[in-house]
């Protein structure tokens, strides 16, 4: 069975030489699509020059047509797609994103028309996909699209997107005692050199990124981008106040919401700590450490080299398994944590709703049993005999009116008929 691909998406390649020494490639961000890698160059900082570099190498690979009046089967998805990546895509909190949904999709529907799609060809979309969770995330993508391109009056008509079923919401969250193993199996990481462990520690920056997503129910890529002053094009903490500004100035709203959030006392002692201590790191001679003249922190919140983390993905599985927890454990599931904690500790729901950055509607539907009030009067009182007792007289309990109704849908034979008399009595 061949692979399934991957489609065409952002990589980072750290500089490589070949044998002889001579250098093969400089380090930086390429576009990966199959075997072909293209350079898009920059820092590994630079990822929204090569986020754009992507969108539009994949508008480039299909190049879309806008003629108005043409039925479904004229159309081809590629021209859709493209139009959408064109119009709205650049647009989105994250297009990379975006794109990369888009390729897959591209992938798999090129040289098919609108008139193509239909419930079979989407569930076998879905069955190429790695799970149904991400193929519907896609299916969702190409939905939008589709919608876009009719609104602009490229066609008419649109085909029925058939989704699979919307998978359960994750019940999965951290105990205090697995929170504990996992920072501090990031804690203790250590860079390895052929099976022998250094002394250079290499995950302490995502035992940070673990402090504020714990402590704050923010999401991964808010904490990886927040700076520690006021940065254009970046959410900030203010250490003086105490408050995270999670979204930056001028960027889009979206449904993530991202409001300010108070830094509970102990986090901000951390991060001013953070911001105020020099880095010290091992040499491999004598195992020494050496101040390299630079802060914790010394622009952003969590930082490795000297630079904004873009991504804590492989550190993270990597102190996942160093603290003996299973896949289900993934960095999201912080915000899970930190929602389900609050709950516990009867913390107000609206309050907690802002600090999580969600609506009270959400946080009730999906941790409100955690809540030590969830239901609790309903349970006290459905077994009071006090709010039996204090039942309306003209009411009749369920177990009274019950008492002498005969088990049996027949009329008891030892009851007498009643008389035509009687029966007027009782009407």
């Amino acid at each position: 069975m061949s692979r399934i691909s991957k489609g065409a998406r952002l990589v980072w390649r750290p500089e490589s030489r070949k044998a002889d020494g001579s250098l093969r490639n400089r380090a930086g961000w390429f576009i990966r699509d199959g075997q072909k890698f293209i350079s898009v160059g920059g820092s590994e900082t630079d990822r929204k020059r090569a986020e754009k570099a992507l969108a539009s190498y994949i508008t480039d690979k299909y190049k879309p047509q806008r003629e108005r009046g043409r039925s479904l089967d004229e159309i081809l998805i590629a021209d859709v797609i493209n139009v959408y990546l064109q119009d709205i895509a650049p647009k989105h909190a994250s297009p990379a994103d975006t794109a990369t949904r888009l390729g897959f999709v591209l992938d798999f529907f090129a040289g098919k028309y609108l008139s193509d799609i239909n419930g079979d060809l989407c569930r076998k979309f879905v069955a190429k996909q790695s799970t149904p969770a991400y193929a519907r995330r896609q299916l969702e993508d190409l939905r939008s699209a589709i919608n876009h391109y009719r609104k602009e009056g490229y066609t008419v008509a649109s085909p029925v997107i058939v989704l699979p079923e919307k998978s359960e919401s994750r019940e999965r969250w951290l105990t205090r005692s697995e929170a504990a193993r996992l920072l501090w199996a990031a804690w203790r990481m250590k860079q390895t050199w052929k099976g022998n462990p250094s002394g250079r520690k290499t995950g302490r920056h995502v035992a940070r990124w673990m402090l504020v997503a714990l402590y704050t129910g923010t999401r991964s890529a808010a904490i990886c981008g927040a700076a520690i002053r006021p940065t254009e094009g970046c959410g900030y903490v203010d250490l003086e106040r105490g408050v995270f500004f999670r979204r930056a100035d001028g960027a889009r709203r979206t449904k993530k919401r991202q409001p300010p959030v108070r830094l509970p006392s102990r986090l901000l002692a951390h991060m001013r700590r953070w911001r105020d201590t020099d880095l010290e790191i091992k040499t491999q001679a004598r195992g020494k450490s050496k101040n390299i003249g630079r802060k914790i922190s010394q622009d952003f919140v969590v930082e490795w080299n000297g630079e904004p983390v873009q991504s804590i993905k492989k550190a993270f599985r990597n102190a996942r398994k160093a603290a003996g927890l299973g896949d289900e454990v993934t960095p999201h599931i912080f915000r899970h944590t930190a929602a389900t904690w609050l709950m516990q500790a009867g913390a107000d729901v609206w309050e907690a709703a802002g600090f999580l950055g969600m609506t009270t509607e959400t946080l009730i539907e999906t941790y409100g049993h955690h809540h030590p009030d969830f239901q609790s009067d309903a349970a006290e009182k459905i077994t009071s005999k006090r709010a039996i007792a204090k039942a309306p007289k003209n009411v009749v309990r369920i177990d009274e009116r019950n008492a002498n109704r005969p088990t049996s849908h027949h009329r008891n034979p030892t009851d007498k008929p009643e008389t035509n008399a009687n029966a007027g009595k009782s009407a």
